[in-house]
């Protein structure tokens, strides 16, 4: 079969597009094909039918890491005119019987907050703020290649830092550095993010990375949705000669145009199934047998009104981890990593109106939720959810006028990698960041000439940074188009 395209991609999430823009910015005829009938993956905004003129994310809302990552540092998203807005308040965490503690965007004012307990945020946050990039390099780096920040004096000073704060918080001493209630609850939040044990390294790198951040470039959102950034990256994937197709679903290799090169923002098990038959034996078993990590199960509502929280302070933060204390949250992910559904799960809560008033449409408002559940769960999250907000926010049912929940046994109907609700695209842990998703010196390659992963499967994590995908496009690039120089994402 003559080859037709360059490049073909399949999926149309911040992964899949990063790397469909790199490659046709570096003159190359990319297509790109997208099972649903909307583009986006993860970073989706759609009208769920709720309520008139309510949108809602369907999967990402906040998105530090849209400003902070080194790909989209480089594409710059500001520059190209989307507009973000950052809240006073990254994110808080409302705590029983008392004020919630509550990380600001501005360091010294989250230290003032804090009363007692500020001057250990300050002592674990103030040094690694000096360098943030360091930091982000490292946690974002494809754990293969020297990053920048390794090549200085500073930057390598700047890294122990950073390390030695991940070992504090993923062992059992994690309570010493951070001795008080506020702190501890305030930190954990952040690392329930990544759904996993608690504490651990897995978890503990995603909370110091993205603590610090909400002290550097804070947690910004999208004005509109998350579906803002997806615009930005296929304006400019069209700008440059490349295409997407809809309602394209991929399950094999001859589903696709022969091309040169095939990059896949898939899970791992999708990406064994489509070069099912080609693959060499090891990499086909241990594509099927990367592990799931636990999940997630989504409630979307629409409101009439704000959330009634206890503290008022809270409804004015882009982000609210609601569980509780440390020991409260540890408890739940530990009964999440035993297969069963926790009474009081970790719950993720964005209102986005907060931050971006054009949300509202005639007195209605979209709210945000997921909680962590065990894979495959089947159980319906609503009331899980909804009680676990109403702990902090009496009078939240009041509120609500519709809701639409995802069990996470059904995640995989509106995003194909979520199988089982693991919205990670696979276990995060320290090993797994590493070796994602099988141990090899080049996790992208599918062991076929020309077919690369580049999905959250793959180094460095998950999350919408665009990171995987630019990786794996500039090692196409290289090895099968002699480009060794990744062409400017600059607008």
């Amino acid at each position: 079969m003559s080859t037709e395209v360059d490049a073909v991609v399949v999926g149309s999430g911040p992964n899949g597009l990063a790397a469909a823009v790199t490659l046709a910015r570096a003159g190359l005829a990319v297509e790109v094909f997208e099972a649903q009938p909307t583009i986006g993956g993860g970073a989706r905004t759609l009208d769920l039918g709720l309520a008139p003129g309510i949108t809602h994310d369907i999967c990402s809302a906040v998105h530090p890491l849209a400003i902070a990552s080194p790909f989209f540092a480089e594409f710059d998203l500001r520059a190209r005119g989307m507009e973000l807005t950052t809240p006073e308040i990254s994110y808080a965490q409302p705590l029983d019987g008392k004020p919630a503690a509550l990380a600001f965007h501005d360091l010294e004012t989250t230290v003032d907050h804090l009363g007692e307990a500020g001057p250990e945020w300050r002592r674990f946050f103030a040094p690694l703020l000096d360098r943030a990039d360091d930091s982000v390099w490292l946690s974002l780096g494809d754990k293969r290649s020297v990053p920048p920040t390794l090549r200085d004096l500073p930057g390598l000073a700047n890294v122990v830092k950073f390390g030695l704060r991940l070992l504090g918080q993923a062992s059992p001493a994690w309570n010493i550095p951070l001795s008080h209630e506020s702190t501890q609850a305030l930190f954990t939040g952040v690392a329930s993010h990544a759904i996993g044990g608690l504490p651990a390294m897995g978890t503990a790198a995603t909370a110091t990375m993205l603590s610090m951040l909400a002290h550097d470039v804070g947690w910004p959102s999208p004005i509109g949705g998350s579906q803002a950034i997806i615009d930005e990256l296929v304006a400019d994937l069209e700008a440059h000669g490349g295409t997407v197709h809809t309602d394209a679903r991929i399950d094999h290799v001859s589903d696709m145009p022969a091309a040169r090169a095939y990059l896949l923002d898939t899970s791992a098990l999708n990406a064994a199934q489509i070069f099912a038959g080609l693959l060499p034996a090891h990499v086909d078993r241990a594509l099927r047998g990367f592990k799931n990590g636990n999940a997630a199960a989504k409630v979307d509502f629409v409101l009439d009104g704000p959330v009634p929280w206890a503290d008022p302070a809270v409804g004015r933060a882009g982000t609210i981890h609601v569980g509780g204390s440390r020991a409260q949250m540890a408890a739940a992910e530990a009964t999440v990593m035993s297969g069963r559904m926790p009474a009081d799960p970790v719950c993720l809560v964005s209102d986005p109106t907060v931050f971006d008033p054009s949300r509202e449409v005639n007195g209605l408002r979209p709210l945000w939720t997921y909680c962590h559940v065990p894979f495959d769960c089947p159980i319906d999250p609503t009331e899980y959810i909804t009680r676990q907000i109403e702990r902090f926010a009496p009078g939240f049912r009041d509120r609500i006028v519709a809701h639409h929940a995802i069990p996470a046994s059904e995640m995989a109907g509106h995003n194909q990698n979520y199988t089982g609700g693991d919205i990670a695209t696979g276990v995060v842990s320290f090993y797994r960041m590493m070796a994602r998703p099988r141990t090899s010196w080049d996790n992208y390659s599918l062991g076929v000439p020309g077919a690369f992963l580049c999905s959250a499967a793959t180094p460095p994590a998950p999350g919408v940074h665009g990171m995987n995908g630019w990786f794996a496009a500039r090692r196409v690039l290289k090895s099968h188009f002699g480009i060794d120089e990744a062409p400017s994402l600059a607008p």
